[in-house]
């Protein structure tokens, strides 16, 4: 699969001068919940309705969705509304039966993306459609996965493609549901910039206070979308309820979010350059999260050493250490003088950390 110019032409087929808005509540719930959204966003800059129809829950005995049923639903939304819909399929039956009911846009959800035979069943269900197919990324941080993943439907004579961005789960604990790990979406981009990409905030998010950073970060990196779960009553929602704002929300999001036109030479370069400082942003941010975490491991060694009466300089250690990181910095074209400055700032701050805590 190459990168071209064709994989936009669905989304500019569109002919928004804003990006793609994706809305709707987590699932369908009941035939009137899902006609008054629909209604509700019909006039806003939102032209897909989604909603979860099958929902893959991580522990039994949650709502799982109400099945083909809401499909109906969708279908009378869109005649009233004029409003797109979309919804999640997870296997070659859900096609069949998004297909049957003229469900326009489809997507592929994180976990069911993790599985190469799960995914190839539904391209072969979905081989040759001109509808567009959107891919969120697997549960797990694998870039290599997600575009498998995507290729798969390429593969399959499936041209119109997107792919969206929804976090990646983790262990620890964060301040997100999904930690968005923006560096494997900025590479999608880099070897696929034709792609249309979507952010998916909610699931990123998992709760509405930091929805609107969030949207605006993927604005910032050029994203082609958003895809936000709207509810009337989010506190009531069946499903994922702290994570979904009102459509009014949404909308004053839509007013207040800041969408960068390139409209002449100016512009583009501002464009460009305002994009590759919000990557240095994020990067940042990581490094930073790194560098924490780091310290956390130079306190427990701290910690050990005290319990043992073990000095906390460590010569022969720290040689190897910077011995590494300089090989390995020539690897990426980064200076030894740079590499012996960083490591040595960063290794002195390990040694304070460690003589806090033995002489605390």
């Amino acid at each position: 699969m190459e990168n071209k110019k064709e994989l936009r032409t669905w989304i500019d087929n569109f002919g928004l001068d804003h990006p793609l808005v994706i809305a709707g509540p987590c699932s369908a719930e009941t035939e009137a919940q899902v006609l008054k959204i629909a209604h509700q966003l019909k006039d806003s800059d939102a032209t897909v309705l989604r909603a979860g129809i099958w929902k893959p829950r991580t522990r039994p005995g949650n709502f799982e969705g109400v099945g083909a049923l809401g499909l109906k639903w969708l279908q009378k939304a869109k005649q009233e509304t004029g409003m797109l819909i979309t919804t999640e399929v997870a296997n070659a039956n859900h096609v069949d039966l998004a297909l049957q009911h003229d469900v326009d846009i489809l997507w592929i959800g994180a976990r069911t993306t993790v599985s190469p035979f799960i995914v190839q069943e539904i391209a072969e269900a979905l081989k040759g459609t001109d509808k567009p197919v959107l891919i969120k990324n697997p549960v797990n941080p694998d870039l290599s996965l997600w575009l498998g993943a995507v290729e798969r439907f390429y593969t399959a004579n499936v041209k119109n493609l997107g792919v969206i961005h929804r976090g990646f789960s983790t262990y620890e604990k964060t301040r997100y549901r999904n930690n968005p790990e923006w560096q494997i979406a900025v590479d999608l981009q880099n070897r696929f910039p034709d792609l249309p990409l979507i952010l998916d905030p909610s699931h990123i998010a998992g709760r509405r206070d930091i929805l609107f950073e969030l949207c605006q970060t993927a604005l910032d990196l050029n994203y082609d979308g958003l895809m936000v779960e709207t509810h009337y009553d989010p506190d009531n929602a069946w499903s994922d309820a702290a994570q979904q704002i009102t459509p009014d929300t949404l909308i004053q999001f839509t007013k207040d979010l800041r969408i960068r036109k390139v409209t002449d030479d100016a512009a583009d370069f501002k464009n460009k350059l305002n994009t590759l400082r919000t990557q240095i942003d994020v990067i940042d941010h990581q490094l930073i999260d790194m560098l924490g975490k780091r310290m956390k491991v130079a306190d427990e060694i701290g910690a050990l050493k005290k319990s043992k009466n073990v000095a906390v300089l460590q010569t022969k250690r720290w040689n190897e250490i910077l011995g590494k990181m300089i090989l390995q910095g020539e690897e990426k074209n980064l200076s030894e003088e740079f590499i012996l400055r960083v490591f040595k700032a960063i290794h002195q701050e390990s040694i304070n950390h460690q003589e806090k805590i033995i002489n605390g």
